[in-house]
This record gives structure tokens, sequence and C-alpha cells, in this order.
């Protein structure tokens, strides 16, 4: 099956807080064939998130499909309370890099 960077196929890929214990990451695709294929096998799990954040799987609070919007959408756990000593991004909008390496199957 051939792979492409998510970077190709998603609009929207961010991050920001979803409170001052949570991260939400969103990934908005272009196109919906892309999105629905995804969705179909299941790709984004809680799995591949705690996989790619190097965080166990209960920190992972939920993986959603959002069809309006062909979106996906995980919330975890902040591995720093925001504004705490330590936090180096308060509003969670720098998180997102670790999906901007992935690369995602698609149809041939």
């Amino acid at each position: 099956m051939r792979k492409l960077p998510l970077t190709d196929l998603a609009a929207v890929i961010r991050s920001k807080n979803a409170g001052p214990y949570e991260l939400t990451l969103d990934i908005i695709f272009k196109e919906r064939r892309h999105y629905l294929f995804l969705k179909q096998t299941n790709f984004f799990t809680e799995e591949l998130f705690a996989e790619l954040y190097g965080i166990g799987i209960e920190m992972i609070l939920k993986v959603v499909y959002f069809n309006p919007a062909f979106a996906v959408k995980c919330t975890l756990v902040r591995p720093l309370v925001s504004g705490s000593i330590g936090d180096s991004d308060v509003y969670g909008a720098q998180q997102h890099a670790p999906l901007l390496l992935l690369s995602v199957p698609v149809e041939d």
C-alpha cells in the first residue's frame, strides 16, 4: 500500500489546550476520500497517538472522527499543566510536531 506524508493530505494540523490539563490535536483533511479511507481502516487509534507522543495509552483520553469537517481529533493529558514551572508551551500550540512527520496509507 502506498503512503504519503500527512502534511500532503491535511489542510490543518494543529494542537491547542483543552483546558489546563489536556491537549487536543486536530487533523482536518483537504479531501473527503482521504479522510474516509483512514477512518474505514481505523488508522488513527489511541495506540498510534500514544506511540507518536511517547506516552502510555492511558494518557490518551479520546480519538474522534468528525465527519462534517473531515477531521480527526485526539485529546490527551498534557505532560505538564499549562503555565506550570517547566511548561514551554502555555497555549499547547506547538505540540502537533510529531504529526508533521507521519506518513499515512492512501488508496491505490
